[in-house]
C-alpha cells in the first residue's frame, strides 16, 4: 500500500515538474505553455517513453484542473463588454464560427463518421483561443489598435458561442436521437439553465459579495482566503445545477466565472481571489491537465491516417481565416484588417483541448479522431504568432494599422 502511494507520488511529481519545465522552454520561444505540457506528456507519457502513466490520482487533478480553468477563462470574460462591442467583433465572431463549424462537419460526413462525430468536428473547427490571442497582441505590443480590439472583441464572442453551442451538442449526445421533442428538451433545460444563471450571477451574486464584504468590514475581519473559499463553493453550485440538467460541469465553471468577475469586493481582496484562482489553474492542475490529455494521443495517426490528419488541420486553418475575413468585409475595417483579424483567429489552443477530452471521455470519439483534433490544436495555434506578426508588419508598411485613438476611427 505505501509503496503503490509512493510511485503515485513519484508520477504526479514527475508530471507537475516537466510541465512546469516544457511550458517554460515553450514559452520562452513565444509560444503558450499548453503546447508545452502537451508536448511534455507526448514524449514521457504512454506514447513514447512511458515514463508518465495515468494514474486515478491523476485523474482527479486533471478534471479540477480544467474546471479551475474554465472559471478563469470566465474571469477573462466581462459579460457587459459582450454586449457594448461594436458590429464589427460580432461579424468576426460569427464568420469565424459558422464557417468552420459547418466545413468541419460536412469533412465529418464525407468521412463517414457518426453525426455526434461530425458536430464535435465542427465544434473543434469553430473553438478558438483567449489566453492565445492575449498573449501574442501584448508581446506585438499592439493593443491600442484597431485590429487588435476587434480580434479580442470577436474571440470574447467566438468562445461564448462555442460553449453554448457545445452545451447544445452535448445534449444531443445525451438523447442519443434525432426527435424533435427531445431535442427540445434538451434546448429548454439550457436555455433555463442559462437564463437562472444570468438571473442570479447578474441581479443577485452581486449583492451577495456586496453583503459579504459589509459583514467582513463590520467584524473588522478580512480574511481574503475565505473569500476564495467562497468563491470555489460559488463555482460549484453552478456546475452542481449544470450537472442537474445534464450539461457538463465545466460549462458551470465558465459561467461561474463570468459573474465572479463581477464581485462588489474592494479591488485588493478581488485581486487577491483571481490571483489564487489563475495560479491554482495556471500553476499547478491545468497543466496536469494538459499532460495527462497527451495519455490519449496516438502517434499512429501520423502512419496510417495522415491524409485525414492533413485534411482536417487544412480546413481548419483555411476556414477560420477565410470565415473571420469574409464577414469584415461588409464592415469599416479594410480588407488586409481582416484578413490579419482571421489570422489571429485560427488559434485553436485550451478551448479546442478542452472540448475534445470532454468528447473522449463521454465515448464520442475514438482516440484516433481525438489525436487529430489535438494535433489540429497544436499546429494552428503554433502557426499563430508568425502570421500574426507577419500580418501586423504588412499592415504598418501599407499604412493601415488604425490606433483606437485615431479621432477618425469608426467601429459602426
Amino acid at each position: 500500500m505505501a509503496e503503490a502511494a509512493g510511485i503515485d507520488l513519484l508520477n504526479l511529481l514527475l508530471v507537475i515538474t516537466l510541465a512546469w519545465i516544457f511550458g517554460t522552454l515553450v514559452e520562452r520561444i513565444g509560444y503558450p505553455a499548453l503546447m508545452g505540457e502537451v508536448l511534455a506528456g507526448i514524449l514521457f507519457g504512454p506514447a513514447l517513453l512511458g515514463i508518465l502513466q495515468p494514474s486515478e490520482t491523476l485523474e482527479l487533478f486533471a478534471e479540477f484542473g480544467v474546471f479551475l480553468l474554465m472559471i478563469y477563462v470566465g474571469m477573462e470574460v466581462d459579460i457587459h463588454d459582450l454586449f457594448k462591442l461594436g458590429p464589427q467583433s460580432l461579424m468576426v465572431a460569427f464568420g469565424g464560427f459558422v464557417v468552420p463549424f459547418g466545413l468541419g462537419y460536412l469533412v465529418g460526413e464525407n468521412i463517414g463518421v457518426t453525426i455526434d462525430q461530425a458536430l464535435f468536428i465542427g465544434i473543434a473547427m469553430a473553438a478558438t483561443s483567449l489566453a492565445t490571442k492575449s498573449r501574442i497582441l501584448v508581446d506585438l505590443d499592439v493593443l491600442d489598435t484597431r485590429v487588435a480590439g476587434v480580434l479580442l472583441g470577436g474571440v470574447l464572442l467566438s468562445d461564448v458561442g462555442v460553449m453554448v453551442v457545445f452545451t447544445g451538442v452535448m445534449g444531443f449526445v445525451e438523447t442519443g436521437d434525432v426527435i424533435p421533442l427531445g431535442l427540445g428538451l434538451v434546448a429548454g433545460e439550457a436555455l433555463l439553465y442559462f437564463t437562472a444563471a444570468l438571473l442570479f450571477g447578474d441581479r443577485f451574486l452581486p449583492y451577495l459579495w456586496g453583503q459579504l464584504e459589509d459583514w467582513m468590514e463590520r467584524h473588522e475581519y478580512v480574511d481574503k482566503t475565505s473569500v476564495f473559499t467562497v468563491a470555489l463553493v460559488v463555482a460549484l453550485i453552478f456546475a452542481f445545477f449544470a450537472a442537474v440538467v445534464d450539461l457538463h460541469v465545466i460549462i458551470g465553471g465558465f459561467i461561474a466565472g463570468l459573474f465572479l468577475r463581477q464581485a462588489q469586493l474592494e479591488q485588493d481582496i478581488y485581486n487577491h481571489m483571481y490571483d489564487v484562482i489563475y495560479d491554482l489553474a495556471m500553476g499547478l492542475f491545468a497543466p496536469i491537465f494538459f499532460v495527462t490529455v497527451a495519455f490519449d494521443l496516438t502517434l499512429d495517426v501520423f502512419m496510417e491516417s495522415l491524409g485525414l490528419l492533413v485534411l482536417i488541420v487544412i480546413t481548419a486553418f483555411v476556414s477560420k481565416i477565410l470565415g473571420s475575413w469574409l464577414f469584415t468585409l461588409p464592415t469599416k475595417l479594410s480588407s488586409k484588417e481582416g484578413l490579419v483579424i482571421g489570422l489571429g483567429m485560427n488559434g485553436r489552443g485550451t478551448v479546442e483541448i478542452v472540448i475534445v477530452s470532454v468528447a473522449l471521455s463521454a465515448g464520442v470519439i475514438e482516440s484516433e479522431l481525438f489525436s487529430i483534433l489535438v494535433f489540429t490544436a497544436i499546429f494552428t495555434t503554433a502557426l499563430v504568432p508568425p502570421t500574426v506578426k507577419w500580418g501586423i508588419d504588412w499592415l504598418e508598411q501599407a499604412g493601415e494599422l488604425v490606433l483606437m485613438s485615431d479621432p477618425e476611427l469608426e467601429f459602426d
